[in-house]
């Protein structure tokens, strides 16, 4: 694959988007030690003791989702194929996720032999079915701000309102890589600038192209004051499951649902398809498309799918308190759900 820089034609994608509840309330150091991040994935299932695949719970410091894998395979002896994870892990923090090897017919390693500074195995029990992306429940949040400047009274009344309301369901800015290098490079492929062999590169690269275009339409909404209501023509969704209720057969019960916060709005995820939502919803998508037509028919032509994600994130269990000028977080996310999204409403960190 070419390294060389983007020229002239590649157009600067912007990771700017607005806040929904009036702007940052201050500033604060995010992430100055490994322990101010910590982050425990909540599997939603425990593994069953008997099967194939072995279920590894580990936690970790200092060592990436990726890196970790490789090592597995390598201390297990088998293709890097054959170990799995649900979800990628920030680096610079504390972070407990499971990992899942493939061992037909082979007894579990020595799981004492496994040394590596950072990491420790927590739990190993055996599953009969792989572990798969995306598959984990959630992911329990653990932060701590430091050297907090502003209106601490503006801040809470902004947690109050996330607490009860959500906030928008962008995807983080480290989806789309240093200074959004994924998307320039997502660009260069679909127009057949490069070549990317590697399917995990590939594949960072096209999601970063469908998170951008997400997070372009729900900035629009969270402009127009309604990315958390309902408007005619949505494709809602569920909280809690990927169940959608289809356009055309949005009822009065359908919207009592949204007024009970049980429901939100959707966006599309881009690829191949007709949109299922209707009237101006769907006119607003299309512009979107239009607007931004390399990125979208790069994605069909990749295979990409058309799917939906909600437009609204919930922090369940959010609790905080102050300890001088430290500001300590707890909550919880769904998958796919980026902890960042939701700082990025209370402070600036950068």
């Amino acid at each position: 694959m070419s390294n060389r820089t983007a020229d002239a034609s590649t157009p600067t994608f912007s990771l700017e988007w607005p806040r929904a509840y009036g702007g940052c309330a201050g500033r604060a150091e995010f992430k100055r030690e490994p322990a101010d991040f910590v982050v425990e994935e909540q599997l939603g299932f425990e593994p069953e003791g008997e099967g194939e695949h072995l279920f590894l719970q580990i936690e970790k410091q200092g060592h990436n989702t990726e890196w970790l894998a490789r090592q597995l395979a390598k201390w297990c002896e088998v293709h890097p194929r054959d170990v799995s994870f649900s979800g990628l892990k920030d680096r610079q923090a504390i972070t407990t996720q499971w990992f899942g090897v493939q061992l037909p017919g082979r007894p579990d390693p020595d799981l004492s032999a496994f040394e590596e500074p950072g990491l420790r195995i927590l739990q190993a029990r055996r599953h009969p079915r792989k572990l798969r992306r995306g598959v984990h429940r959630g992911n329990r949040f653990r932060i701590r701000l430091r050297r907090f400047e502003g209106d601490a009274d503006a801040l809470v009344a902004q947690l109050q309102r996330i607490a009860e309301e959500g906030y928008p369901n962008y995807f983080g800015e480290q989806r789309f890589g240093f200074a959004g290098g994924n998307l320039g490079e997502a660009l260069r492929l679909f127009r057949g600038e490069i070549r990317v062999r590697d399917r995990a590169r590939r594949s960072i690269y096209l999601s970063a192209a469908r998170s951008w275009l997400f997070n372009q339409l729900l900035a629009e909404r969270v402009e127009a004051g309604c990315w958390n209501r309902y408007r005619e023509g949505d494709l809602p969704g569920f909280f809690g499951n990927q169940s959608l209720v289809r356009a055309d057969r949005v009822d009065e019960d359908i919207l009592a649902k949204f007024e009970q916060r049980e429901l939100c709005p959707t966006g599309p995820l881009w690829g191949r398809g007709e949109l299922s939502t209707g009237d101006g919803v769907a006119e607003q998508e299309r512009q979107l498309a239009a607007r931004h037509p390399d990125l979208c028919s790069g994605l069909e032509a990749a295979g990409m799918k058309q799917e939906r994600r909600r437009l609204v994130a919930r922090a369940a269990g959010l609790s905080w308190n102050f300890e001088g000028d430290e500001l300590l977080l707890s909550f919880e996310l769904e998958s796919g759900g980026y902890a960042t999204a939701l700082l990025r409403e209370l402070v600036d960190t950068e």
